[in-house]
């Protein structure tokens, strides 16, 4: 048995502990924010935050995640006023939007541990998280934003 918090409420699994936390979350718990994108932890869109880390889900075990918070885009901010979404929105990063869940989560959690991040600070966190419209310019934008710094 696996016990877990998924947006600050009680989680229970007693299935098969390689489960991809991934499917969990969508099939199980009905959470389909998070994304399936490559299934490898190449390409981010699968994004979540494991005890305040942004982590792939499509790779992480259930059964390795016992007594462990998973937060995920709809416990982010239920209204969507976390400063990540705001930004987002406000600076029309998103295109296609299949990547965005994951490059927000990515990008909150780099807040977290950086509160004023520098260029460098950003690629180098948000590296692994591909988007194939190319929007990475409007993200650090929006990164940046969130940050309070320059829009």
């Amino acid at each position: 048995m696996t016990n877990f918090t998924v947006n600050g409420k009680p989680h229970s699994f007693d299935g098969d502990p390689d489960m991809p936390l991934l499917w969990y979350l969508r099939d199980i718990a009905g959470m389909t924010g998070t994304k399936f994108g490559c299934g490898q932890a190449l390409c981010g869109a699968c994004t979540v935050h494991l005890d305040g880390a942004a982590t792939r889900s499509c790779v992480m075990r259930i059964g390795d995640i016992d007594g462990q918070e998973v937060t995920t885009i709809e416990g982010l901010s239920p209204d969507g006023s976390h400063p990540v979404q705001v930004a987002w929105r406000e600076l029309n990063v998103a295109q296609c939007g299949y990547c965005q869940v994951g490059q927000i989560m990515q990008a909150a959690a780099l807040l977290n541990e950086v509160p004023n991040p520098s260029d460098e600070d950003i690629d180098a966190a948000m590296t692994g998280n591909i988007c194939r419209c190319g929007t990475y310019p409007r993200i650090r934008n929006a990164i940046k934003q969130a940050a309070g710094g320059a829009k």
